[in-house]
This record gives C-alpha cells, sequence and structure tokens, in this order.
C-alpha cells in the first residue's frame, strides 16, 4: 500500500495514510462527529506524538490507557472525544495484534470476496455496517483492493463517482462534493423527523 490519498487535505497526514494500513483504518475509526479531515489527520498527529513515522498496533495497544487518552486530549485534541476515542484506538489496535498479529494490511490481504472482506471490516472494534461498506469502498476505489463483488458489498457506497464518502475524495474539489452530499443527507433526515 503506497498511494496518494486526499483525505486529511495535509500532505504529511495524506502520505500517511496512503503507506500505512493502520493508519488509514484508525481515520476511518476516528472519522465521527468531527470534519472528515480532523479525522484523517488524526493519525499522523497519533504518530508524530509517539515520536514515530508510522503507527504500530503492538505499541499502541500495550500503552497505558490514560496516557493514551491524554496523548489525544493534547492541543489541539485529535478528536472533539479524545479521551473515548483513545479507548476505541486502542480496542481496534488490541483487536488486530490477537487476530492479524498486529498487521492491518492482513485483514484485507488475500480476500477474494467483497463479502468477506465487509464481514472482517465489520469485526473491527468500531466498526459498524455503514462504516465497514465505506472503509471497503475506499479500499476498492482508492487502494487497489478489489475482491470479486467489492462494489455490491460496499452498497451505494461503492458506485462508481458516488460522492457520498471519504471514498470519493481525490481533493478539495470532490471533497466538496462529498460535503455537500452529507448535507444533504443531514437536511432530509431533518425533514422527514417534522
Amino acid at each position: 500500500m503506497d498511494v496518494t490519498l486526499h483525505l486529511a487535505q495535509d500532505p504529511d497526514a495524506d502520505e500517511l495514510l496512503g503507506r500505512s494500513p493502520l493508519a488509514a483504518l484508525v481515520g476511518m475509526l476516528l472519522d465521527q462527529q468531527v470534519p472528515m479531515e480532523w479525522a484523517f489527520k488524526g493519525p499522523r498527529t497519533i504518530a508524530d506524538r509517539l515520536g514515530a513515522d508510522d503507527l504500530d498496533a503492538h505499541d499502541i495497544a500495550a500503552l497505558d490507557p490514560e496516557s493514551f487518552a491524554a496523548l489525544l486530549s493534547e492541543k489541539p485534541a485529535v478528536h472533539r472525544y479524545p479521551g473515548s476515542m483513545a479507548k476505541r484506538v486502542q480496542q481496534l489496535c488490541q483487536y488486530l495484534v490477537e487476530h492479524y498479529d498486529g498487521n492491518a494490511e492482513l485483514v484485507w490481504k488475500g480476500v477474494t470476496e467483497g463479502t468477506e472482506l465487509l464481514r472482517r471490516l465489520e469485526e473491527l472494534p468500531g466498526f459498524g455496517k455503514q462504516k465497514a461498506q465505506i472503509f471497503l469502498a475506499l479500499l476498492g476505489k482508492r487502494l487497489g483492493v478489489a475482491p470479486k463483488g467489492w462494489r455490491e458489498a460496499a452498497g451505494s457506497y461503492g458506485e462508481a463517482e458516488s460522492f457520498r464518502s471519504v471514498a470519493d475524495i481525490t481533493g478539495p474539489e470532490s471533497l466538496a462534493k462529498v460535503r455537500a452530499h452529507k448535507q444533504e443527507m443531514k437536511a432530509a433526515a431533518r425533514a422527514a423527523k417534522k
């Protein structure tokens, strides 16, 4: 995995996301209740604060939870809810250590069926069906991981040029389209509640 992503809209953060499977998973995990760019910049911020060039699941899983929460809470905080997200990042890393020897890429490496990859992603702590489908679409559209039936397994997020999620972001213009789509969905949800 060594591609150029544009999710954080920050060259250093995007470079890490494009070469580190764990960073990409952590960014996806952080992508809730904060702007997308903020979430996907998180892995670079965590690595910098750990004094590392990359994230290591073994190292993060072994850290003292209070110390790790404090690290994510430093200003500027990695997330709106740094304590809660520190716990989730550690849970993800612990799961990867237990099930994939700490190698995030093994979640998808060698998987030949989209439904199997979706199942594996849904098993990750903090990944529900929607987050798993979005990450599957990101793998297929941007990272060249395209097992048979991946688009169908990713649901509407797998559609080409759909601009529904981070999987469709290639730069500032597509980011604006994704953001507009999300605002339309929120407006429709609010209207449906009235």
